[in-house]
């Protein structure tokens, strides 16, 4: 048994760094990519939104199917996908077809995410879980941590069809291992909520559509509009068919687990701040000190270095401790990081004073993360363990592209790229909505009583030998 649980969790580590590390290196790719292929700007932001949209909307239902098809089986599949996506993607003749490859990317990415935390979950027991978590989310800390400078290293040495031909043998290599080391397992549910599938499919595109077009178009546009009204429809009917539905994909009584919506409050709020950052961060060396693009990455390992020993620590000691002290501490060390980033930054400043407020964040975000995920999954019975981590997945994309187009809309507003000058005048107050935003997660997680509500009769996981 102890020896399955290394491969299942070992094996989830290499395609969650995989799918982690395929998100990051394209970002400094962009520019070339958009002279080889004569890509618009629109079109060039559809290689990004493509994946984001895809992956968010598909989360969720990758749970579901892995509940009722089998999740080792799904997982496999979705490694699969991933894979021939991304040979599509270094094979791609024209902008085109390189969005739809990454389309298909981010479906494959949805799968590997969704179920790689079930997978682990499934497969540790309540008490070495916080542990093995931090372990997973150890490999996207290192894809955070390679990901800016391996992607301009690789985009300036060979080229950008590397970043993609990178992920054809690590698919290959564990896509078998996959199917002959890990055991199989479902959840309790024996038929698929084709219904809530469809809806929940239906809110999210609608709302991820309209965050990710906002700014293109215009806020008030009828295709933003329309998009929002679409997906606010839809969670509503939703809702009101999953408090109904015999067999639901969310159901609602996960509601009244208080580490469940705690920890997703978390959840949503530590990664707008790490989609923020993402974004912010690279342009501010850029742009705002007038660092190369392989500099900038370089530049950014301070506030993602942490991630790779602190995660494993935070699991291991949320074991012990319990989840809600490290997630307020995490977030709160997260949030004055990024103040304090906000605060000092100025054109043309030296390199060296951001180091303390990045190694500052990335402390924060190291020591919240895995906690987060464990009080999710450690607050809802065995059997709910495949839908909270689909719900869990999904927020991480929602609360990442909500944040984002947040505090875009704020840069828009007080700031530009026409200066280093400019550029800083935006970068200052979206930088401090963020940091409030993340401090408010804290606030609400700190509120809720002590989360351990479990006295909710479900019928026991079935698990396959």
């Amino acid at each position: 048994m102890a020896h399955r649980r290394t491969w299942v969790l070992a094996l989830a580590a290499v395609a969650s760094l995989m799918t982690a590390l395929d998100a990051l290196v394209v970002s400094a790719s962009l520019t070339t990519i958009q002279a080889d292929l004569g890509a618009t700007a629109e079109q060039l932001e559809w290689t990004v939104n493509g994946y984001n949209l895809v992956m968010a909307v598909l989360l969720m239902p990758a749970a579901a199917l892995g509940d009722r098809y089998g999740r080792r089986r799904m997982f496999a599949a979705g490694i699969a996908l991933f894979t021939v996506a991304s040979a599509a993607c270094a094979a791609a003749p024209d902008i085109v077809v390189l969005v739809l490859a990454r389309a298909l990317q981010g479906a494959g990415a949805a799968f590997v995410s969704a179920l790689a935390m079930t997978l682990v979950s499934a497969a540790f027991p309540p008490e070495r879980r916080g542990s093995a978590i931090g372990f997973l989310q150890g490999g996207s800390g290192i894809a955070v941590l390679a990901g800016p400078g391996l992607g301009g290293a690789i985009t300036h040495t060979v080229g950008w069809e590397f970043i993609f031909w990178l992920n054809v043998p690590i698919g290959l290599l564990v896509l078998p291992l996959i199917l002959a080391k890990c055991g199989e397992s479902r959840g309790a549910d024996t038929a698929l909520d084709v219904r809530g599938l469809l809806l929940v499919i239906g809110a999210v595109l609608g709302l991820v559509w309209a965050l990710a077009r906002g700014n293109a178009v215009g806020w008030a546009s009828g295709e933003v509009l329309g998009a929002f009204a679409l997906g606010g429809a839809a969670l509503v009917a939703f809702v009101v068919w999953e408090r109904r539905a015999a067999e639901p994909m969310f159901p609602m009584r996960l509601l009244r687990c208080r580490g469940f919506v705690a920890g997703n409050v978390a959840t949503a709020g530590l990664f707008a701040s790490i989609f923020g950052g993402l974004f912010f961060y690279s342009q501010l060396l850029q742009t705002g000190l007038g660092l190369t693009p392989l500099q900038a990455g370089l530049g950014l390992v301070p506030w993602t270095s942490t991630l790779i020993v602190l995660g494993p620590l935070a699991g291991r000691l949320a074991d012990r401790i319990g989840n809600r002290p490290l997630i307020v501490t995490g977030l709160l060390t997260t949030a004055a990081g990024i103040a304090w980033v906000a605060l000092v930054a100025r054109p043309g400043m030296p390199y060296g004073e951001l180091v303390a407020p990045f190694l500052l964040a990335s402390i924060g975000g190291s020591m919240s993360l895995a906690p987060t995920a464990n009080a999710v999954l450690g607050a809802v019975p065995p059997a709910d363990i495949g839908k909270a981590s689909g719900v869990n997945a999904m927020l991480r994309e929602l609360g990442g592209v909500l944040g984002l187009a947040v505090f875009v809309a704020i840069f828009t507003g007080t700031g530009s790229y026409a200066s280093p000058a400019a550029f800083v005048d935006g970068f200052g107050p979206a930088m401090g909505t963020c940091a409030a935003l993340v401090a408010l997660s804290a606030a609400a997680v700190a509120v809720r009583r002590r989360a351990g509500t479990r006295a909710i009769p479900v019928a026991p996981e079935h698990a396959v030998p």
